[in-house]
Order: structure tokens, then sequence, then C-alpha cells
């Protein structure tokens, strides 16, 4: 049945418009699916973003306390090597402040042997102010971190005393600490802690007061809170190593007990052992056949001191009393101190010198080359270092041990025949010999940064025109040098002998002095 022209229309229109409406529930879908897509990715990039953030975080931490290991490693080092800072044996008092694990004795074998004074009087204040800065931004530990607070109040005190020092003279300065200390010292912690809520309400309080006194008196009272809590906490570190040293010399104890009774029992195992004889009457003959009556040569004779020579009367003589009351006098000590240390057992250095031979196996190798050399007629061996007056410290000293270079140095000596020498002198009877020159040959065969070469300077003192020091400086792990030698004028002409190089591990300086010739 056919439909009619208006029907067929209505019906297309009827599809077009649905049609129309499923593309726009299609395109809002779409839209939602894409807003939700942007939601799920901004969410991922969020939650990523945090696990970055955590890890990162973590890792912050961990590289804090790694470095924060390695600088109480550090000074554990120094102090077992004697050459530790304020800083180390501030450090060594806070490893005893809570209980060291087993594991731990072999890295606390120095520590335990030296004797630990109040942190407050552990102080170089010209280099501890940064140390503490330092271990203050890497200690996470709440009791850590107050110990380092309490020091710092203490070192910026001793500061603050050496600039008032300055400022007002010393012996004005020392009446003024004077009085605060015979005020505040003796005084526990809640004791100052009332004190300080007195000056405080004192000052608060609207009364005609001495406000400069009050107010000096307070930031003084804060130091002496510090240093009692820095009292009260070496207490707790002395009761700690007092506890390790006891459980240290009970351990060794039983070691030698375990270790004499091996022994006992190999020695009746191979049938060594007979046990003495238990009758009384045979033990006393044993002793009487033993004994010697005493004869008057057993004695030495006594000595007229008149009659012995100057060098052996300069000798101390002390008597049976005084040596009694001196030993007394120690016995009494090491009763009344609150631990026994230790003696230092001796060390052989058998180890030390294998090592260190093994370490200049090549400076030997270069030392023989050079000493195998032939030297000339007018040459002589100079070898005399000087010592340096204010020695340098090495930032490297913690990875590296210091030492010493070796060297074979020639000094060139010859006659100078000037005008007077020719006038005065011949062949037959020459003039002096002067120092014509030097060959220096200084050997750095483990140099670490082989790529920066040694360097030298020359270093001239005041009040000395006719010598200078020649300054010789390399990196690790080598330590600087000097030698001292003539004030004069160098040649540097590569004709003239002139030479500075630096190879195969070793710096040669070679250089002979410029020669003055007057013409009419």
């Amino acid at each position: 049945m056919g439909l009619s022209l208006a029907e067929a229309q209505r019906r297309d229109a009827i599809r077009r418009q649905e049609a129309k409406e499923e593309l726009e529930r299609l395109n809002h879908r779409r839209a939602e699916r894409e807003a939700e897509q942007r939601l799920r990715e901004e969410e991922e990039v969020r939650m990523q973003r945090l696990a970055e953030s955590a890890q990162m975080a973590e890792w912050i931490a961990k590289d804090g306390d790694f470095q924060l290991e390695q600088e109480r490693r550090r000074a554990a080092i120094r102090v077992k090597e004697k050459r530790a800072k304020a800083i180390d044996f501030l450090a060594l008092n806070l490893r005893y402040v809570n209980p060291i694990d087993d594991k731990d004795d072999e890295s606390e074998e120095a520590g335990l042997e030296i004797d630990l004074d109040e942190p407050y009087n552990i102080l170089d204040v010209h280099e501890l102010h940064d140390d503490i800065e330092h271990y203050l931004s890497l200690e996470t530990d709440d009791v850590n971190i107050e110990f380092w607070t309490n020091m710092m109040v203490v070192c910026k005190d001793r500061l603050d005393r050496i600039k008032s020092d300055q400022r007002i003279g010393r012996e004005a300065a020392a009446a003024v600490e004077a009085d605060v200390t015979a005020l505040l010292q003796g005084k526990s912690y809640d004791h100052l802690l009332a004190l300080q809520r007195q000056i405080q309400s004192k000052l608060t309080s609207g009364e005609p007061v001495d406000t400069d006194y009050w107010e000096g008196l307070l930031k003084k009272l804060l130091v002496w809170k510090s240093k009692a809590k820095l009292k009260s906490l070496h207490e707790v570190v002395v009761r700690n190593r007092l506890e390790q040293l006891r459980k240290r010399q009970r351990d060794e104890a039983l070691q030698a007990q375990e270790e004499l009774l091996e022994g006992v029992a190999n020695i009746a195992s191979q049938g060594m052992f007979r046990p003495p004889p238990t009758e009384a009457g045979v033990g006393q003959q044993a002793v009487d056949e033993i004994v010697e009556p005493y004869e008057r040569g057993m004695s030495p004779d006594l000595v007229d001191i008149t009659r012995l020579p100057h060098e052996e009367r300069q000798v101390d003589i002390v008597l049976e009393s005084d040596d009694n009351a001196s030993l007394m006098t120690l016995r009494r000590s090491v009763a009344d101190s609150r631990f026994i240390t230790r003696a230092p057992q001796p060390t052989t250095e058998t180890a030390d010198v294998e090592a260190a031979s093994g370490a200049d196996l090549a400076s030997e190798a270069l030392y023989r080359a050079e000493a195998e050399r032939d030297m000339d007629e007018e040459e002589e061996l100079f070898n005399l270092e000087e010592n340096i007056t204010r020695p340098t410290t090495y930032n490297w000293e913690d990875k590296y041990r210091p030492r010493k270079p070796r060297y074979f140095n020639r000094v060139h000596t010859g006659y100078e025949w000037n005008k007077y020498n020719q006038t005065h002198y011949d062949t037959d009877n020459p003039p002096p010999k002067v120092v014509q020159g030097y060959k220096f040959n200084i050997f750095y065969p483990d140099l670490i940064d082989k790529s920066k070469a040694p360097t030298y300077k020359i270093v001239k003192e005041p009040g000395n025109e006719e010598t200078v020091l020649l300054h010789f400086s390399a990196g690790p792990p080598y330590e600087d040098i000097a030698f001292r030698i003539v004030n004069r004028e160098w040649e540097y002409s590569h004709k003239r002998g002139f030479r500075s190089s630096f190879d195969r591990g070793c710096l040669s300086l070679w250089f002979n002095f410029r020669r003055n010739f007057y013409r009419k």
C-alpha cells in the first residue's frame, strides 16, 4: 500500500530526529568517557608523584643516615689513630648513651681506652661550631639532637666570651664570669629551672630593676641549664662505659680460663702431668732441701756515693719508704677510679713494615734508579729535609694515611773565579766552594690524581736573607716537604740546565744559579 508524500516526509523527519538524538547521546557518552579517562590519568599521575616523593624522601633519609654513619666511623678511626679532633670526643660520648650491641665491639675498641671528660669541657670553638651544625643537620634521634643543641649553646657562649674579652678586656670579662659562676655553679637542673622562673617573673613584674644585669644572668642561666643536661648525660655515658669494660673483662677472663683448661687437658692427655705429693712430710722435706742458708755474699755491698763518677751521681736515688709511699698512692688512685682501663698491649710492627714496603715498592725502584746514576765531580748528596713550622692539615686524612715521599737530591758546588778570587787565589790554593745549583728528584708513584702534577714554591723567612725554603706539595696520600736552599736568583734557561718536569711518578727540579759578570 503506497504512502502519500506527506506521510513519507513525516517519517523521514522522524528518522532524522532519532538519528540526531542518537548521535548526541553518542557524543555525550564519548565526552563522559574522555572526562573519566582524563581524571584517571590525573589520579595516576598524582599517585605516581606521591610514590616518587615518598621514595625520594626515603632516599634522602637513607643518605643522611649513611653520611652520619660515615662521620661516626671517621671519628672512630681518628680516635684509634690518636689524631682525634674535639668533635670526635663529643661523638664518642654519644656512642655510649644507649647500650652497645656485641657486633659493634670491635669499632668501640678504641673508645673504651679513652678517658672522657664532661662534654662542655671539650671545646675548640674555632672549628667546633661548624662541626656541631653538621651533626645537627644529620641527626634524627631526639636524644642526640638534644645533646648537640646543648653543645651548640655552650659553644656559642664560649664564642661570646671570646668576643667580650676582645671588647671589654680579659680581666673585666673574667671578673664578670667569676661572679656568674659563683652564683650558678653546683646547682641542679631543677634548681636552675626554678631560678629561671624567678628571674622571668622579676623582669615581667614592672618593678624598677637592673634589666641589663638580669637579662645577662638569664642568658648565662640557659647556658648552665645546658651544662646540667650534658652532665647528667655524661653520667649515663660513664655507667654504660663501665658496664662495657666489666663485660669485656669478664669475657677475657672466661677466654683465659678456657685456654688454661684446654692447655691442662692437652698436657694430661699426653701423660706429662704428674700431681705433686700430698703427704705433709714429703712436702716439708722438699722445701727443706730447696732452701739454702743465707750468706752475706748473697747481698750486694754498700757503695759509697762519693766514689761514684759524676754521671752516676746525677741519677735520682729513691728511698724504699718513698717508693712504697708512691706505690700506695697509685694503688689508692686505681681503687678510687670508677673503672680500670685495660693496659695497652704492645703492637708488633711486622705487618706494618711489610705493608709499607709493598706500598713503597715503586718508590724504592725509582730511588734506586736515581741513586745508581753517577754523580759529577762537583756534585754532592743533598737529602737534608727541613721541618715545616706550621704543618698543613689535609682534608683527605680520613681516607688516606699521609706519608712522606722519598727523594734523592744533589747539590752542585764549584769555584767562582771573580776578580777578588782571581787576585787572592790560584789553582793550587783555590777559593772556598760555593753552591751553584741543585737537582731535586721527589718520587710520587702512588699519587691518587695523576692528572695534577706536584707543585713547588719558594718561602722566604723574615730576617733571613741568605737562605729560603723550597716547599714541595702534592695530592693524597703524600705530605708536604721542604728543603733549605741558598737565596740566589735562578737560571731558567734549559741550555743552562734548568729542568722542571713530572714523569712516571718522579718530580724533577734541576736549576743553577745565575752568574753575574761585571765589566768595566
